[in-house]
């Protein structure tokens, strides 16, 4: 069956490939895909386009999708890499069932099929270091040369290889290299490293077994190829490998050669993806770990408070081509806000607060207000806020001396409460310092609700009671870096020296909604006025809940 027939998922290059092989039959009508990670960081937004492709397509076309750790670096790797990668698949909400592999898994398979090549005389044992095989390998423009030990005989490599195997010699003495041709236009066909010596290290799924491991491209095709994988997808740096994933799959004995396909890889406006940079952001401290909000890993986005469905949409309309491309920013940020717009529950909190004492209202009375939780759902339905004498409005809703336009609380003006009351500016109170510490307002009892006929106020602002509201942080996260290419900019600077200064900024005297004592660590919600915030797992310095801001209201980034 054809996945159009079924999804929703806009049609692409790869499918056409895919219902091209169903109406031929190809592996007897099979799909199967797998998203193969390497344990040595978390999971950024990049491979979240490659984990809607390849489980969307096992899905879509009835197949599977298997989840595969590319564990053969133990030098990098760690089951917390391994764990965070497994809870953001399934925070994407894809599932492996019972397909949950390692490439460790088939370390003595893979080492028996280098047995194989060597005794095919496809692959010898060479023991020349790293910076000599660099140097006999040539350029681009250049042919390589053969090593000294490229014609050891069979025997001979099969010894040394079993004693590679057994611990004789040390880490970077000898390396075991396919034999292909060393004048080969493609440099990765110029008898590539197969197995390298890793004494030293304990691997998270073999702890001390090995202490040789194969490389990538050997492991990764043969890996595929094991698990009888159909078509196997990859970004575009992988093209130039795949004559090597096909040639050690022709050299070999096996029952199954998938076919690779390449795809564009995401480059996303603001951000950096490469694992390396993404390891010194938190090494060197420029954030606060993997998962801090500004990161563009699935991990700090679920924590700044985007939902999975968003990046599900996100990464559908972006689509799969061939061609780089550079998404903007702003695609991701409205994805988000759509998403949330429909479904984040509303609530209020003043991030500045300014005091406001109802001069007019009772002592001591107190009036429980039902505002809905959305304007357009109502089965979302309502909540309590508390309407006192004491209030918090945001102290950019006040000015005394007014801007043009302004539509807000000056002295001798009115605006209404958010679902309440229109209040009126009586007497504005200063410190020593002249700076505005309190208005005295009155309320005019008859505008609860709809305006009498004949009312005009212009302006409507948020409030809290100013003791049935709880104290909060509030961190707003912007852009991690002030440049829309940080890693390519002409410029030719590093790109840290792009890292944006003002990417966090933490507020600490803010108030929300009562409401909110009982949201849990990743609720989201809008807040009237100021945009989309999700409480945090953690809490402040002085035990305050903390709200992330997801994103603004509307796009207020400045080009």
């Amino acid at each position: 069956m054809c996945a159009d027939e079924t999804s929703s998922t806009p049609s692409n290059f790869i499918r056409h490939i895919i219902d091209d092989d169903i109406k031929a039959n190809k592996n007897d009508g099979k799909v199967a895909t797998r998203f193969p990670p390497e344990p040595n960081g978390y999971l950024h937004i990049g491979h979240a386009k490659s984990i809607c492709l390849n489980f969307g397509i096992g899905k879509d076309y009835n197949g599977t999708c298997n989840l595969r750790f590319d564990d053969t670096n133990p030098h990098k790797e760690n089951l917390e890499f391994v764990e965070a990668i497994k809870e953001d698949v399934r925070w994407l909400e894809y599932d492996w069932d019972d397909r949950l592999f390692y490439a460790s898994d088939y370390f003595e398979a893979l080492y028996q099929f280098a047995v194989q090549l060597v005794e095919k005389q496809l692959a010898y044992v060479c023991d020349l270091n790293a910076e000599q095989i660099r140097d006999y390998r040539g350029t681009l423009t250049e042919p390589g040369r053969d090593s000294p030990y490229r014609n050891r005989t069979v025997e001979e490599n099969l010894d040394l290889f079993k004693r590679m195997r057994d611990g004789e010699f040390e880490d970077g003495s000898k390396v075991l290299r396919a034999k292909i041709d060393m004048a080969s236009p493609n440099i990765n066909l110029r008898d590539p490293t197969i197995y390298r010596i890793r004494h030293g290290v304990i691997h998270h799924q073999t702890g001390e077994s090995w202490c040789i491991y194969p490389m990538y491209d050997f492991t990764h095709c043969l890996s595929d190829s094991i698990e009888g994988i159909t078509h196997s997808l990859c970004t575009l740096e992988f093209e130039d490998h795949r004559p090597l994933y096909d040639w050690f799959l022709d050299s070999l004995d096996v029952d199954c050669h998938p076919q690779q396909i390449e795809f564009s890889r995401l480059n996303l406006e603001y951000t950096v993806t490469s694992k390396r940079k993404l390891t010194e952001l938190v090494e060197q401290g420029h954030v606060e770990g993997w998962d801090d909000p500004r990161m563009p890993t699935i991990a700090g986005l679920r924590r700044r408070g985007f939902t999975s469905a968003s990046i599900r949409d996100f990464c559908n309309r972006i689509g799969v081509t061939k061609a780089d491309n550079l998404v903007e920013m702003g695609v991701l940020e409205s994805c988000i806000r759509e998403d949330l717009n429909d479904n984040a529950p509303r609530r209020m909190a003043v991030l500045h607060p300014l005091k406001v004492i109802l001069s007019n209202y009772p002592e001591g009375k107190q009036e429980e207000l039902q505002p809905a939780n959305h304007p357009q759902h109502e089965a979302m339905g309502t909540r309590k806020v508390i309407m006192e004498r004491e209030l918090y409005i945001d102290r950019n809703d006040f000015a005394e001396i007014p801007p043009k336009k302004f539509k807000r609380l000056i002295p001798g003006g009115e605006v209404r409460l958010r679902n309440g009351y229109v209040i009126r500016c009586d007497e504005v109170i200063k410190d020593d310092k002249g700076e505005v510490i309190e208005l005295h307002c009155s309320y005019d009892e008859a505008t609860l609700g709809a305006n009498p006929e004949g009312r005009k106020v212009k302006g409507v602002i948020h409030w809290l009671s100013a003791n049935h509201s709880i104290k909060a942080e509030i961190r707003l996260y912007d852009r991690l870096f002030t440049h829309p290419l940080p890693d390519a900019s002409k410029e030719g600077k590093d790109y840290s020296e792009y890292l944006n200064p003002e990417s966090l900024l933490t507020l600490t005297q803010c108030y929300v909604e009562a409401s909110l004592v009982d949201a849990q660590p990743g609720d989201t919600f809008q807040f009237e006025r100021e945009g989309y915030f999700s409480l945090d797992k953690a809490r402040s310095a002085n035990d305050m809940p903390v709200f992330n801001r997801t994103v603004t209201l509307r796009d207020t980034w400045k080009k």
